[in-house]
């Protein structure tokens, strides 16, 4: 355990944007789970529908420095693909 004050501090903010950044990874994968189910289920409407609530998910995540901005950009252009397979 820390002894000095700066660093309980450390780890006060370090375990609150730990489980901030947990809840916008989940997020994220829940979104292109529902991606992935509808492609699976043949579902164009709903896969599009879908990709875009991910796409939305995955920029936030980018904005607030959880993924790279290219990680999102990769992960938003592998699920545009898998959607477009479909039409």
């Amino acid at each position: 355990m820390a002894n000095i004050k700066s660093a309980k501090k450390r780890i006060l903010v370090d375990r609150r944007n730990a489980e901030r950044n947990k809840a916008i990874k989940s997020k994220v994968k829940t979104a292109i789970k529902s991606v992935d189910a509808a492609i699976s289920a043949g579902d164009k409407d709903a896969a599009s529908k879908a990709l875009t609530t991910a796409i939305s998910e995955i920029n936030r995540a980018a904005s607030k420095g959880v993924f790279h901005k290219k990680t999102a950009s990769r992960k938003i252009s592998r699920i545009t693909v898998a959607v477009n397979k479909i039409a």
